[in-house]
């Protein structure tokens, strides 16, 4: 699918795009891959290990329409990965996140219709699902968008979805290199926010594979949720550091005990296939109609019953302190 195309990934230098641009390398021969980020500092040491001749390094901010209209010029895939992501950071500076996060995906949108982009998929996150935190709030926004831009994109022939899933073990933005740092430097306690917290859990490569698949499977329009392990918080400080005790200090501003993937209030526009869920558009695209329970590959989904809920904490696979450190070798 990927062999002599031109692909993009805004904001690539962050842990899924290296993974993402290293699985391409490795499994296709993709004419271009163009990494589309705002810190120099970040591509220069990612040229330094990803220096194929296929790979295009564009500094630019996906609040830039004139931009990102120029970055994908000539593409025929976009992963759209920019984000501000850090909960407490958007909850204090608002309209950074709002900025970032819903404005540069309506740049990416507008820049993929204008460039006869074939398709985009958007990286969304559980925080999206029923929201109360900020960054959650413009995620939910942004799905919404690339969801709608499948209407308003006319005759040309771009479609869009979106890929939801839960916290990345390892990635920059996990509590897992945390936990390490304070580990090896001698802390005598593992802070955590609340003794019942759970999230998703899925490693990098999870995910790459998940949104390549997706790529395949979608008709436009539908938000795909991987069916993925949960952890408790406090069963991962004792896997790392079963000798230390846990000190609970408190939800940080904007999140939750559990997290939520499908939502009960949308579970009548909710699929479930073999290892995945598929959530419907809630709005009527006018100029074609899919049979979402049958994907582009073939996969045949059923509608799950009303009232039915995806999240962190009704999830019937946990994973135990032991499988968190063999989940950990994965990463």
């Amino acid at each position: 699918m990927f062999n002599n195309q031109s692909i993009l990934i805004t904001g690539g230098t962050g842990s899924f795009g290296k993974k993402y641009v290293k699985t391409l390398l490795e499994r296709y021969k993709p004419k271009k891959i163009i990494i589309f980020s705002r810190d120099e500092l970040k591509q220069f040491e990612m040229q330094q290990i990803f220096n194929d001749p296929c790979m295009r390094y564009f500094i630019g901010d996906v609040r830039d329409a004139e931009r990102v209209q120029r970055a994908m010029s000539g593409v025929d895939y976009v992963i759209h990965a920019a984000a501000m992501k850090q909960v407490p950071a958007a909850e204090y500076n608002p309209m950074e996140c709002i900025k970032t996060n819903i404005m540069g995906a309506e740049n990416v949108i507008m820049a993929a219709m204008d460039n006869k982009v074939k398709k985009v998929i958007a990286l969304s996150t559980d925080k999206a699902a029923n929201p109360i935190s900020l960054y959650g709030a413009t995620k939910l926004c942004s799905d919404k968008l690339f969801v709608a831009a499948n209407n308003i994109v006319g005759s040309k022939s771009t479609i869009f979805s979106v890929v939801r899933y839960g916290n990345v073990a390892g990635s920059r933005g996990s509590v897992v290199p945390f936990f390490k740092k304070i580990i090896s430097e001698g802390c005598d306690h593992i802070p955590i926010t609340h003794s019942e917290m759970t999230r998703f859990w899925i490693t990098l490569q999870q995910g790459v594979d998940f949104v390549l698949k997706n790529f395949e499977r979608m008709h436009g329009g539908e938000i795909f949720v991987p069916k993925i392990p949960s952890i408790k918080i406090i069963d991962l400080a004792q896997a790392y550091a079963p000798q230390l005790p846990v000190k609970i200090i408190g939800i940080r501003p904007g999140e939750k005990v559990h997290e939520i993937m499908c939502p009960s209030d949308e579970s009548h526009l909710t699929l479930e296939f073999e290892d995945h869920f598929v959530l419907r558009p809630s709005i009527r695209f006018f100029e074609c109609e899919s049979d979402y329970t049958h994907n582009v590959i073939g996969e045949i989904g059923s509608q799950v019953e009303q009232g039915y809920e995806y999240h962190s904490g009704n999830n019937p696979h946990f994973l135990s302190a032991q499988q968190i450190i063999e989940f950990d070798k994965l990463i």
